[in-house]
């Protein structure tokens, strides 16, 4: 799930009011002070940056950045960080042991990631939290490793991850190393709310939070430890050369990425133009490695160097695009459903080969995904658990395997390019990703057998899957769902075929017509309609929840490429129709 930011609208008199308090209180910053000033004649930037509220969802918060109460600034970070300080200091275990409470925090390469991670610190210090802060950008998946590993109470990541370079964000990790998920969420939520952006916040200067003890820079020690902890989930030890085009999408991934396949013995060319940090992204649209755009750098070196391989990791460092080399010498972007089914052959297909499968060995993945790889999963003996949209909540069900005792996590992943193999972190990582990718495509090579024929294979053996993510714009959040509404019921015959099943998990409730019984959905309430259908395909719809957006995902299974196209096509024009 994306980071959900609900912006609160007023009244243009409560924006004007709002901006007359901040321009009265004297701790305003400087320079925002004199952006607002700038606007004193401009009622409709007023309204823009004062007329809603910037608050902390269920993904974390995501805004603009700028002055006022509607925008990433020093000030609704500092308010966020002072009701997780709160939060943490009202834990019952917090206040019988004594403990200091701990915090990590890891920051990207955007426009005041880190002076936000800085700020964030010293709010900590001030409530008598320990921070530990990375002295430099970081992904988001070794922040998650952070946590764990130094003890921590929660992590804070300052991120937006792929979205604009305009935008930035405040992502909260819980004692696991996973995003918060409800209830510890709610309550952060609600400790949040009565806090005003000034008089709530404490905060001290850098020099005192060192000199009691509560701010420590994170060493590079732990590094090495994430990076040794990467190599160990290696399955094979392939020779063959592999040329990799690598771009991080002037993010975080070049701390690590590179340097780890060049050590593994991939030979790895940086697109040159797209290596360093760079806040303004400035040689793509959108940071977004799902984004053919995103990648033309990187495809058009690929093609002068004739590489095998490109791989392209999102500013923060979770999430990984694809690109083989065709038959033809062009290059085809995998989606991550591709990818997705692609690694789960490989790891089981090795760990079958080892003798090495789990007891009782599970994929875990999202309601949205493609089927693909539970096919692929099944062939091996491996089951596959769903959880709602959003990597979080993989997270959270590898922690609730742990606690059980079984079953064992082999693999998670999403449609939208995230992975994760091993438990070490507990949130989509590029860096692990993008490790083994590379080693599945040497080791394919070595054996004169590219992605795509393995990826034909899987067709051939479980079906020619296709899948499609439909974004319909609508006027306002309300219009998003009335639309969802009027998916609720359809006709027993939907794009040329029977519907077999039907599941609300806004209801928590799901009908199977074959025969017709009713049964009870165990995940938890979300405003997500899913459909599946006689001729192997299923659609589900949702409101996007950040914007005036409904999202359609599909999916299709048939016995040839040819069909697939055909009812492929045949699905989305009827969901098309339906909205018309």
């Amino acid at each position: 799930m994306r980071m959900i930011s609900y912006a609160m609208k007023t009244t243009t008199a409560a924006a004007s009011e709002r901006c007359r308090q901040w321009l009265g209180h004297p701790r305003l910053d400087p320079g925002l002070r004199r952006e607002i000033g700038a606007m004193a004649d401009d009622p409709a930037a007023i309204e823009e940056h004062f007329g809603g509220e910037l608050v902390f969802g269920t993904g974390g918060m995501r805004g603009l950045i700028g002055p006022g109460t509607n925008r990433i600034n020093c000030h609704t970070i500092g308010r966020v960080t002072q009701g997780l300080a709160h939060y943490l200091a009202a834990q019952p275990a917090f206040e019988r042991s004594g403990r200091v409470r701990r915090v990590a925090i890891a920051y990207d390469t955007r426009r005041f990631s880190a002076e936000f991670a800085g700020q964030a610190a010293l709010v900590l210090a001030a409530n008598g939290v320990k921070a530990f802060l990375f002295s430099d950008i970081r992904p988001t998946p070794v922040l998650s490793y952070a946590v764990r590993e130094l003890g921590c109470d929660a992590g804070i990541v300052i991120t937006a991850s792929h979205n604009p370079r305009d935008y930035n964000g405040y992502k909260v990790y819980g004692p696991d190393g996973g995003q918060v998920v409800s209830p510890l969420v709610d309550e952060l939520i609600a400790a949040i709310a009565p806090l005003d952006f000034f008089d709530s916040v404490k905060i001290i200067s850098r020099d005192e939070a060192v000199r009691a003890g509560l701010l420590e820079l994170i060493s590079a020690e732990l590094d090495r430890g994430y990076l040794e902890k990467v190599r160990g989930l290696s399955l094979t030890s392939p020779k063959a050369r592999l040329s990799v085009v690598y771009t991080p999408l002037h993010g975080t991934g070049s701390v690590h990425v590179a340097q780890l396949l060049s050590a593994s013995g991939r030979v790895v060319t940086v697109v040159p133009g797209q290596a360093d940090p760079d806040p303004e992204f400035s040689t793509v649209r959108v940071p977004n490695p799902e984004d053919p755009a995103a990648l033309d750098m990187a495809l058009e070196l690929a093609g002068r160097l004739e590489a095998d391989i490109v791989l392209a990791t999102d500013p923060d460092g979770d999430r990984v695009g694809t690109a083989v080399q065709a038959p033809d010498g062009s290059f085809q972007l995998l989606s991550g459903n591709q990818v997705g089914a692609l690694l789960i052959e490989y790891i089981c297909s090795r760990l079958s080969a080892k003798d090495a499968m789990p007891p009782d060995p599970v994929v875990v993945t999202t309601i949205v995904t493609g089927h693909l790889g539970r096919r692929v999963a099944e062939s091996y003996g491996v089951r596959t658990v769903e959880t709602l949209t959003g990597f979080k909540f993989i997270g959270e069900k590898i922690g609730q395997f742990e606690k059980e005792g079984t079953p064992a996590f082999v693999f998670g992943y999403e449609e939208s390019c995230g992975y994760l193999t091993g438990t070490f972190v507990r949130d989509k990582d590029a860096v692990i990703a993008s490790f083994l990718i590379a080693e599945m495509a040497a080791w394919y090579k070595e054996r004169d057998i590219t992605l795509l024929d393995v990826l034909e294979d899987l067709h051939r053996r479980h079906g020619y899957h296709a899948e499609d993510l439909l974004s319909v714009e609508l006027s306002d959040i309300a219009e998003a769902d009335r639309y969802v509404a009027a998916f609720d019921r359809l006709p027993a015959t939907f794009a040329g075929s029977m519907i077999v099943e039907k599941r609300d998990y806004d209801r928590r409730i799901g009908w199977d017509y074959t025969p017709m019984r009713k049964f009870r959905l165990e995940l938890p309430q979300s405003r997500v309609l899913h459909y599946s259908l006689a001729d192997g395909s299923w659609f589900a719809v949702r409101p996007s929840g950040t914007e005036p957006k409904v999202k359609f995902y599909l999916g299709t299974c048939a016995a040839t490429p040819a069909a697939a196209a055909e009812q492929h096509a045949r699905l989305r024009a009827a969901i098309l129709a339906r909205q018309a």
